[in-house]
C-alpha cells in the first residue's frame, strides 16, 4: 500500500467522522503552518522508513503468504550479516593502514580476538570503527594492551560519548613516568594564621568555561572512565618541584610554601587505557587558566 500524507491529514479523519463531503473539505485552504508540518512530517517518514531499511525492514514486509514471509526474513537476515561484515571489513582496513612499533613477539590471544571481532561487528559509526581499528593495531603489535572489560565498555560508547571523552584527553595531563593521566583543576593548601589576612584567591578553574561542563564530567564518571570524586595529591614541600606533560606541553611547577596539594580528577584504568588512542590538541584556555591558579602557590614554568 502506498503510504500519503493524507493518512494522517485531520480533515480526512473529521470528514470519516462526519460524512462530510471529503472533495469539498479538500478544497478548504490550509494555513501555512500546516503545510509546514507536512513537510516535516514526510521528511520524518521518509529518515524512518530509511533506518529501518538497513536492518530489512519495510511497512509492508510481513506477507501472509508463508513463502514470501520466509523470504522476507531470510533477506533480512543477509542485510544484516552483510553489515556486520562491513563493519569488521572497515575495522581491518583501518588497522592495516595503523603504524604501530613493536615491543614484543608475544602472539596476540585468540580468545582476546574472538571477543573482539564480535564485538567490533556491530560497530556502525565510522569515527567508532577508527577507535577499534587502533585498538586492534596496538594489540597486535603489543599483546595485553587492552583488556576485554575496556572493550565491553567501549561497545558501549557512542560517538557523542566518545567526543566527550577527548574534551577530557585534551586537559589531561601526565606527570614524568606515570602512566595515568589527570585532570588538574586547582590546589589545597593548609589554611593558616595568616592566610585570614590575605585576599581570596581562586584555588580551583571552572572547567565549563574551558569547554568540559559539569554533565561532560558526570557522563565520564557514569562510564567509568574517570573517578566519581576529586582526588589531592600529597602536599608538597617548599622548594619541591613536579613536571607534568598537557598533550604537547610540560609545565614544572615548584612550590612556594609547604602544605600545598594538587587536586586532579584522576582517569580510571580502562580511561587511561583509551586515553592513549584519541587524538589530542592543546586546550589553550585550559592551560592558560590552570597556569593562573597554580601560580599563586607554585613558580610555573
Amino acid at each position: 500500500m502506498k503510504i500519503t500524507s493524507q493518512h494522517f491529514s485531520p480533515e480526512v479523519k473529521k470528514s470519516q467522522e462526519t460524512g462530510e463531503n471529503t472533495t469539498k473539505s479538500a478544497a478548504i485552504p490550509v494555513a501555512a503552518d500546516k503545510v509546514t508540518d507536512t513537510v516535516k512530517t514526510d521528511a520524518s517518514r521518509q529518515r524512518m522508513l530509511s533506518w529501518f531499511a538497513r536492518v530489512g525492514i519495510s511497512p509492508s514486509m510481513m506477507s501472509p503468504d508463508p513463502k514470501k514471509q520466509k523470504h522476507a526474513l531470510e533477506r533480512r537476515k543477509q542485510i544484516l550479516e552483510t553489515q556486520k561484515a562491513s563493519n569488521l571489513q572497515a575495522v581491518l582496513n583501518i588497522a592495516l593502514n595503523v603504524t604501530i612499533n613493536e615491543q614484543t613477539s608475544d602472539n596476540l590471544d585468540p580468545d582476546w580476538f574472538f571477543a573482539f571481532s564480535t564485538m567490533a561487528e556491530e560497530i556502525y559509526s565510522p569515527p567508532m570503527q577508527e577507535l577499534w581499528g587502533k585498538i586492534f593495531a596496538v594489540e597486535v603489535a603489543r599483546p595485553g594492551s587492552f583488556s576485554l572489560r575496556t572493550l565491553q565498555l567501549l561497545k558501549t560508547l557512542t560517538h557523542r560519548d566518545a567526543q566527550v571523552f577527548n574534551k577530557a584527553v585534551n586537559v589531561a595531563s601526565r606527570r614524568s613516568n606515570d602512566a595515568v593521566p589527570r585532570i588538574l583543576v586547582g590546589y589545597h593548601k593548609r589554611k593558616g594564621l595568616l592566610s585570614l589576612l590575605k585576599r581570596p584567591v581562586p584555588e580551583q578553574i571552572n572547567l565549563a568555561t574551558v569547554g568540559l561542563s559539569y554533565p561532560d564530567l558526570l557522563s565520564l564518571q557514569e562510564m567509568k572512565l574517570i573517578y566519581a570524586s576529586e582526588i589531592e595529591s600529597g602536599e608538597y614541600d617548599e622548594g619541591q618541584q613536579v613536571t607534568w606533560r598537557c598533550v604537547n606541553e610540560n609545565m614544572t611547577l615548584t612550590c612556594k610554601t609547604s602544605g600545598v596539594a594538587l587536586v586532579y580528577y584522576k582517569f580510571t584504568s580502562v580511561g587511561s587505557e583509551l586515553y592513549k588512542l584519541v587524538t589530542k590538541s592543546p586546550n589553550e584556555a585550559y592551560q592558560q587558566a590552570i597556569k593562573t591558579v597554580l601560580g599563586e602557590v607554585f613558580n610555573v614554568s
